[in-house]
Order: C-alpha cells, then sequence, then structure tokens
C-alpha cells in the first residue's frame, strides 16, 4: 500500500477540527458582540472600551510581564506604539458603532478588514498587487455597497464609524503582520493590550460614568469571550489551511443575525446578508489563491534545491 494512503483522512480529521474550531470562535466573536450590545450607549464608548481591555490585560499578564522584563529594540516599541494609537481609534468606533447600528451590519460591514489588509500590504508592504487580487477587491467593496446601500437609505453615526474601525483594524492588522516577524504572537496581543489601554485610560477618564455592577460583569464576560475567540482561531489555523476556515466565517453573520432577532429584536435584513456573503466570497477566493501561490513557491525552492535534479 502507498504510504500516502492514509493522508487524506488525517488531512480531513485536521480540516474538520479546524472549521470546528472556526465555529466556535465565530460564537465567541458574536458573544462579545452581544455583551457590547447589551450595555449599549449607556457608558460611553471610550470607557467601555477601556473597561474591556483592563479586564483582558489580566488574562496576558504573564506574557506581558515576559515581555517587559526581555524589553525591544526602539524600532520595534514604535511600532507597537503606533498600533495601539491606531486600534485605539478603532475600538472607539467600533464600540460607539456597537451601540447604535444593527449587530448583523457591524458584522457585516467588520469584513472589509481582510480587504484593507489585502491593498495595504500591496501599498506599504510591497507585495504584490495582481489583477485577480484588484478584482477580487473590488468585487468585496460591492459587497460593502450592498450592505451600506448610500443613496437607497439614510446612513447612521454608527455605519460610518464602523466603516472607519474596519479601515483602522485592518491597518492595526498589517502593523501586527510587521511585528510578529520579530515579537512572539503572545507577545504582539499583550502588548497591544497595554497600549490600547493607556491609549484608552485619559479618553475614557474624560467622561466617565460609574458603572454597575452587571456592566462590569458584561464587559469581563466580552473580555473573556474575545480572549477565547483568538485562540480558539490560533487553534484554528494550526489544524486547518484557511482556503477550510475562511468560508466558515460566514457564519458569523448568520450567529450576528439570529442574536440581533432574538435578543435585541432587530429586523433581518436580507441585503445584508448577501452583501456579507459577497465579501467572504471575494476574501476567501483571495485566501484560496494565495495558499495555490505559496504552494508554487515552495514547489519551486524544492526543485532549485542541491541535489534535487540527481
Amino acid at each position: 500500500m502507498d504510504a500516502t494512503a492514509a493522508y487524506p483522512p488525517q488531512q480531513t480529521r485536521s480540516n474538520l477540527a479546524g472549521i470546528g474550531w472556526m465555529l466556535v470562535t465565530g460564537l465567541f466573536f458574536v458573544a462579545v458582540n452581544g455583551t457590547v450590545r447589551w450595555i449599549g450607549d449607556d457608558l460611553p464608548a471610550a470607557q467601555s472600551a477601556f473597561l474591556r481591555f483592563v479586564l483582558g490585560l489580566l488574562l496576558l499578564a504573564l506574557p506581558l510581564a515576559r515581555a517587559l522584563r526581555t524589553g525591544f529594540p526602539a524600532p520595534v516599541w514604535r511600532r507597537f506604539v503606533l498600533r495601539g494609537a491606531i486600534h485605539v481609534c478603532a475600538v472607539v468606533l467600533w464600540f460607539y458603532a456597537m451601540a447604535r447600528i444593527p449587530v448583523a451590519e457591524v458584522t457585516a460591514i467588520g469584513f472589509i478588514n481582510p480587504i484593507v489588509v489585502t491593498a495595504g500590504a500591496a501599498l506599504f508592504l510591497g507585495e504584490r498587487l495582481g489583477w485577480r487580487r484588484v478584482l477580487a477587491i473590488g468585487v468585496a467593496l460591492m459587497g460593502a455597497l450592498i450592505v451600506l446601500r448610500p443613496g437607497v437609505r439614510d446612513l447612521e453615526p454608527g455605519h460610518l464609524a464602523q466603516l472607519c474601525a474596519a479601515v483602522c483594524f485592518g491597518s492595526s492588522y498589517l502593523i501586527a503582520k510587521q511585528l510578529t516577524r520579530v515579537a512572539p504572537a503572545t507577545t504582539v496581543v499583550a502588548m497591544m493590550s497595554l497600549t490600547v489601554t493607556v491609549g484608552l485610560a485619559p479618553l475614557a477618564a474624560l467622561s466617565w460614568v460609574q458603572p454597575t455592577l452587571p456592566q462590569l460583569v458584561a464587559l469581563a464576560l466580552a473580555a473573556l469571550f474575545g480572549t477565547a475567540a483568538h485562540y480558539c482561531m490560533s487553534r484554528a489555523f494550526q489544524a486547518a489551511p484557511m482556503t477550510v476556515t475562511q468560508p466558515v466565517v460566514f457564519l458569523q453573520l448568520i450567529w450576528a443575525n439570529l442574536l440581533g432577532v432574538l435578543a435585541f429584536g432587530e429586523a433581518v435584513d436580507v441585503w445584508v446578508i448577501v452583501g456579507g456573503a459577497v465579501m467572504i466570497g471575494a476574501i476567501s477566493w483571495i485566501t484560496w489563491r494565495e495558499a495555490q501561490l505559496a504552494r508554487r513557491r515552495a514547489s519551486a525552492l524544492r526543485i532549485d534545491e542541491p541535489g534535487q535534479h540527481a
């Protein structure tokens, strides 16, 4: 029997595990949305974000202590600070939008993040932007227009806030991509939490409202759910390629719709689902294409290695 015959079942099991982890990831992210939506605008957006990151920082105390004890070169520190500043803008805008527009719309508009990362990697990191990538980005932006429908309906401040938040989050992830080349992933996450907490502190102090115990519990849950979501997402990426796990992200939009309908009495907007599907389809195609190119490059390198022609 061929020695590779057992590989496909193993890969299938691994892919199923990756899909399972990504399903749980989506549920945790929607749980974050639900807790923040429940708080609404009872607390200022900057204060809600600050408390969420303070509570989340407790979960990252050990990797943060190790990172600070080791230290970083000045250029790395500057990147951490820059990312923290951009992420501060992103989370304040996100908390603002989450309190004002339906959960499903926040989720769908957030699908712009990977598009910002793809375009930004080409503009600022020197990655090649071929015509297929440009076409996929264009299709994804069409999906965003389907969700927003400018001119067909009035856009609220929450829509514009989430649109800006998506751009800021994408920019933050671009810097994170650079930082993962010089620091472990846990360190990058921990330092992001620290810089964002410090950046949010003065904004939160400007309009501080005494939080109630239920609000603190909700924000603690948001921090826990968010940390769990990132852990599950990491496990999904370890278990299966992104070409397998990326399409599952669309289910977040389904969960978000169900949450909005069942918990907050929001109406189902078919156009939000359609636009979200178009965006995820384009993102999944980009991911598949990237994987194909990476395999070709790896194959070419193996062929060119010394001794391969013997």
